[in-house]
């Protein structure tokens, strides 16, 4: 089955740099999704699946630990990226990367000990495609294995638009509004910075959507936190220490509901 991309998605990562997306401008979220992976995966040598993993960040990390991962993506232009990313480290190289569909996976039953979908689920924005993606993890998933999902919090166009000053352009204004209402979030600019077509997760409604699907629900946790707000943020990674100090802040929240919406991205852990 292929991955039926609306225009705006694939003219969004026809131009967008996603390669270097979480070394440069999303370097909390890289660090703290290593962290809360690192806690959760089991220890090598198993199998992981990274679904929709684009041009291999997080799947070249994880083979270097000695993992054995197996990298799907819709887009052509990531899936050789990872390819390229891969033949840089051939000590511990990716053991696949294929164009494939979150939807449709290419692997038999129970064969994963993991599967990471670290992307698919915000740009399916219907909901029974994101359940028909979720139900193919954990087809997929060997019994007791387990699921990290990541979705984007309702509130992050809001709060980015207040971080960048966004809201003197009423298109971005109505961007927002659309987003508080019904979480489908859709830009009808060429601009790279309002993102492209999505749907933005209300708390509730990972765990639901995990449920469903048949998992067995854990936890909702927090990637960046409040931490992705700070005026300062470079000046605050930049210093070993206070890098330091924000990573224990934000994980101490992590877990804290009340904050949950303010993260940009989330979590959600599962099993089989």
């Amino acid at each position: 089955m292929p991955y039926f991309f609306s225009k705006h998605i694939r003219s969004f990562y026809e131009q967008y740099d996603e390669a270097s997306r979480l070394t440069t401008d999303f370097k909390l979220e890289f660090a703290r999704t290593q962290e809360i992976l690192t806690r959760y995966l089991p220890e090598p040598p198993v199998v992981v699946l990274d679904v929709g993993g684009g041009p291999g960040v997080y799947a070249c990390w994880l083979a270097g630990q000695g993992y054995e991962v197996h990298l799907v993506d819709p887009v052509p232009r990531h899936v050789e990226q990872a390819r390229q990313a891969s033949e840089r480290q051939p000590e511990h190289p990716i053991a696949s990367a294929e164009v494939g569909d979150a939807r449709d996976l290419a692997f038999e039953d129970g064969v994963a000990d993991v599967v990471l979908v670290l992307g698919p689920l915000y740009h399916l924005t219907e909901r029974e495609d994101r359940l028909t993606a979720l139900r193919e993890a954990r087809r997929v998933l060997k019994d007791s294995g387990l699921l990290v999902a990541a979705f984007i919090s309702r509130f992050a166009s809001m709060l980015d638009g207040f971080f960048r000053n966004l809201f003197d352009d009423p298109v971005f204004g109505d961007i927002v509004r659309q987003d508080l209402n019904t979480g489908r979030h859709h830009n009808p600019t060429e601009d790279l910075v309002y993102f492209t077509d999505a749907y933005l997760h209300h708390i509730d409604e990972i765990e639901a959507e995990i449920v469903e699907a048949g998992f067995a629900y854990e936890q909702t946790l927090a990637v960046e936190g409040p931490g992705w707000l700070l005026p300062d943020f470079e000046a605050w990674w930049d210093d070993a220490d206070r890098r330091k100090r924000l990573l224990d802040l934000m994980r101490r929240v992590e877990a804290e509901r009340s904050l949950l919406g303010v993260s940009g991205h989330l979590l959600g852990i599962a099993r089989k």
